[in-house]
């Protein structure tokens, strides 16, 4: 039974398991939606270079078992040393509070199905849930559709969270392939200011597909950073969409770190709503055997004098595929406008691949925007200068592909995730390194 036909089956049996039936309605109009697009397939132009069939022709359980044996050692190898750091762990969709460390002061924190019940807050999520995801894209409806568990933090006005936070989604303990959707939702007011950290870990040897919903809003002066961690096992899929909403003078990161997983597509669009905005976008993406990743990702330049950046990096090995679709809507009124994307790309293997395709769509004429893309093997020149000075052959090459992808992570505020990435890099280039 195909994917689509299993989410039409299950969903009467999943709606009989939730209390918060006020969005039962609007979960049936997405699933209708979802029925009659399907899935993208490869005649679609955004998914012409990605495959998914290997995920949708699988059967899945569409309810975890909440029994796991995930250990404090096993979570402990998760961290990344930031023991000053909150984190907040879900393991088969649930939050787990005696695995997790919650001591964010001054802001509304709840996971999302607590949201959901808590009639003094239904007010507050009805004005944002769902009001910047596309309500056309087949995995954002099955997501409304099916979600039941979530991160969701309100930041009051001025307030600024000093400690970064860290939210760990976990599967252990299925015996059958299990498919998650997961939400996030974000609020954060005037000249407030917090860190996120996501990351998905599969512990089983059954494959997971994770469809993850991520909705930012940031206000004035206020400043937003979401990192995705992305180093899951090879029986992991995950689709991903984050929208994020900027409002005047605010600031925005979302920097995605790919690693591991077996497919993993990246959805990124940002959204302009007030003037001297600034948007950041940084990837690094180190995979080989037959992995692939696709990130894709839209800045819609709604208003004057803002700005965004694009970066991202790309190392292939063995015989995976890589792409990037990268776009930039430049509105008439936009003027100064100042819009940079760069995709820069090393295949270390004959038969490792990338697509890339960098766009621009500019209808005001007062703007710097560039784009660009290289795609290309290390430098022989350089890879000369480190052998004549008496290094190996294969460190000189992962010093120069650590060199490479360094520069994506130059905005990276947290210092142990910053580490952490380092030392991933550092890994998969099969390098060893003082950090």
């Amino acid at each position: 039974m195909s994917l689509q036909e299993q989410t039409i089956n299950n969903h009467t049996s999943f709606l009989e398991t939730l209390r918060h039936s006020f969005l039962n309605e609007e979960r049936k109009t997405a699933l209708q939606k979802f029925e009659a697009k399907g899935f993208p397939t490869k005649k679609d132009e955004e998914y012409k270079y990605t495959n998914l069939k290997e995920i949708t022709e699988k059967n899945y359980n569409f309810f975890p078992s909440e029994a796991h044996h995930i250990t404090k050692e096993q979570l402990d190898e998760l961290h990344l040393g930031e023991e000053h750091f909150d984190w907040i762990v879900f393991i088969n969709g649930k939050l787990h509070k005696e695995y997790s460390n919650i001591s964010i002061e001054n802001a509304e924190f709840l996971t999302l199905n607590e949201a959901l019940n808590d009639s003094a807050k239904k007010e507050t999520f009805n004005q944002y849930f769902n009001t910047i995801a596309s309500q056309d894209l087949a995995f954002t409806n099955l997501n409304l559709a099916y979600f039941n568990e979530g991160f969701f933090l309100k930041v009051p006005k001025n307030i600024v969270i000093e400690k970064p936070i860290h939210v760990f989604y976990i599967s252990d303990s299925q015996e059958e392939n299990t498919f998650y959707n997961t939400r996030n939702l974000l609020i954060v007011e005037a000249g407030a200011k917090v860190e996120v950290i996501e990351s998905h870990h599969n512990f089983d040897d059954s494959f997971v597909f994770t469809n993850s919903v991520t909705e930012i809003f940031t206000y004035q002066n206020a400043k937003a950073d979401w990192h995705k961690l992305q180093n899951d096992s090879d029986t992991s899929y995950l689709v991903d969409h984050t929208f994020a909403k900027q409002e005047r003078d605010s600031l925005t990161t979302v920097n995605t770190f790919s690693f591991g997983g077996k497919l993993v597509r990246n959805n990124l669009d940002f959204i302009h709503n007030g003037e001297n905005i600034n948007s950041f976008m940084n990837g690094i993406t180190i995979i080989g055997k037959d992995q692939l990743v696709d990130h894709h990702t839209a800045v819609h330049h709604n208003t004057p004098n803002c700005e965004s950046y694009q970066n991202y990096k790309g190392i292939f090995k063995d015989k995976s595929h890589g792409v990037f679709n990268g776009k930039v809507f430049v509105n008439k009124i936009a003027q100064k406008t100042n819009a940079y994307q760069q995709n820069n790309n090393i295949l270390l293997d004959e038969g490792a691949t990338i697509d890339t395709k960098p766009q621009l769509e500019i209808f005001a004429d007062d703007v710097k925007c560039s784009h660009g893309c290289t795609v290309g093997q290390l430098n022989e020149d350089a890879m000369f200068y480190l052998r004549a000075r008496g290094i190996s052959k294969k460190e000189a090459r992962a010093l120069l592909l650590y060199a490479f992808a360094n520069d994506a992570m130059q905005n990276i505020d947290i210092e142990p995730l910053k580490v952490k990435v380092s030392k991933l890099l550092a890994e998969k280039l099969e390098v060893q390194m003082e950090f």
